[in-house]
């Protein structure tokens, strides 16, 4: 990437609309701008203010391209800490292409993807996990999603990370400054607040790494399988869930071959849910692949709706419990959905699942009497899912991690202080200490992007879109 050069793209979603945005950065934003740009104050964009937004026009030549309102940030108050124009013109597309002709013929160049954000990152006006926050704030799909986002632009991991090495860095100063007088056998740095310390960060770096979990479920959704029998109503409670016919529901046995996924937000939070095919014995090639389908599901499912009918004999329904139940891992959970209640009075169903026992399912409470069809209790099964996940947990964490690369890192800073740790406790010299503590501000580092690489940049800044 050349930095010295002047960029543009637009920055709006592509197609027509009613207002586009097409940004500019760089050195000469300004002066390329001024050979288009007519205010209608009749002031050049030079004399103008920087952080107002100026009514004119766009002209090629003598035509009169648009009627614009152009933005105007200069260095180093704006988002990419350069020179930047903003132009909000109208959505034709022919206007936003002819615009973008006009600034590449006077000397800008076309933006690559993500370079606004990453020349931001390189002129420190961001660090790189506040970079990553913003990619996610433009993907996320639910508020708990928004809000994580939210927190790691405004800089919520960040702020804990360099809190943490810099207090690492104050140590390891101190133990660098012994080497320098080994020989007269002195200890600058107390050894007990070093442990204290490297204890302290260790515990809030396992508490960071083991949010991932959370946070990948934020981020991507709740995997929530629904599974069962044939004809138990699992694709009508997929469509009752999503509020749409997303699944093809009928009374044939076998008629969803295949998974189907959607995602369905409840109070905020985003489900993943899965309809699976129908398990059963069959002698059909393709009902038994979607079958063993199903099963893969169930392994990546973090909540596994088991769907019986109403109208099924217990003994049946529990061997149905029992069989999913030895496929389970233990972070796993089950739900039984007694499914097409409203076939029955409320007499019949206390009579027959009113005494129901599921041997080790974790107790009654994993148990809903519904009906997909009529939506009856489904609202309850929405509170269950919310239950499980622990909802109101998510409200009152403060930093969450959401990124496969800053968990990569914080596992290997966690093994680099347990590295310290365990030289601390067999009385290693500072030398080896000192290695072992840099090898921790490393990792945070690569977090942040204190410590970093070209290799890193391209493929964090690839994933941008273009006119970001």
């Amino acid at each position: 990437m050349n930095q010295s050069s002047t960029i543009c793209a637009i920055s709006t979603a592509p197609g027509q609309g009613a207002v586009a945005l097409i940004r500019v950065s760089g050195e000469k934003a300004i002066d390329i701008c001024e050979t288009l740009f007519v205010a209608a104050n009749k002031k050049k964009l030079t004399e103008q203010e920087s952080g107002k937004t100026i009514l004119g026009n766009i002209f090629s030549d003598k035509e009169n391209i648009d009627e614009v309102l152009l933005s105007l940030f200069r260095a180093p108050h704006s988002y990419t800490g350069e020179n930047v124009i903003e132009i909000a013109c109208h959505g034709s597309i022919y206007i936003q292409h002819a615009i973008i002709q006009l600034l590449i013929q006077k000397g800008a160049v076309a933006a690559q993807a993500g370079e606004f954000t990453m020349r931001a990152f390189l002129n420190h006006k961001i660090d790189l996990s506040q970079a990553e926050g913003i990619a996610d704030l433009i993907s996320s799909q639910s508020s708990a999603a928004h809000r994580t986002a939210l927190n790691q632009l405004k800089g919520g991991i960040s702020n804990k990370l360099h809190a943490l090495r810099n207090m690492l860095v104050q140590f390891i100063s101190l133990v660098e400054l012994e080497l320098d007088f080994s020989e007269e056998d002195v200890e600058f740095a107390d050894r007990g607040k070093l442990k204290l310390l490297v204890e302290e960060i260790y515990t809030e770096v396992q508490r960071l790494k083991n949010s991932f979990s959370l946070g990948n479920a934020i981020k991507h959704g709740i995997p929530t399988a629904i599974i069962g029998k044939p004809n138990t109503g699992k694709s009508t409670l997929l469509n009752y869930l999503l509020q749409e016919e997303r699944a093809i529901v009928s009374e044939i046995p076998g008629t969803t071959r295949d998974s189907i996924e959607d995602i369905a937000i409840i109070h905020g939070i985003a489900f993943r849910f899965i309809d699976t095919a129908g398990i059963r014995e069959t002698n059909d090639s393709i009902e038994i692949l979607g079958i063993e389908r199903s099963f893969e599901k169930i392994h990546k499912a973090s909540i596994i709706l088991l769907m019986v009918d109403a109208e099924d004999c217990l003994s049946e329904i529990n061997m149905m419990v029992n069989a999913i139940r030895s496929h389970l891992e233990s972070h796993q959970h089950l739900v039984l959905l007694i499914n097409k209640t409203d076939q029955f009075n409320e007499i019949e169903l206390q009579t027959k699942f009113g005494i129901i026992d599921f041997n080790g399912i974790h107790g009654r409470e994993n148990m809903l009497l519904i009906s997909a069809k009529n939506g009856i209790h489904i609202d309850q099964l929405e509170t269950r899912l919310l239950a499980i996940i622990h909802a109101e947990q998510w409200e009152n964490s403060d930093v969450i991690i959401t990124n496969s690369r800053h968990f990569e890192a914080l596992t290997r800073s966690s093994e680099a202080l347990e590295k310290v740790l365990e030289g601390m406790q067999q009385k290693l010299s500072g030398d080896f200490l000192a290695q072992d503590i840099r090898q921790v501000l490393h990792y945070i580092g690569e977090i942040t992007g204190a410590i970093t690489n070209d290799e890193i940049l391209g493929a964090i800044f690839s994933k941008f879109c273009i006119g970001k």
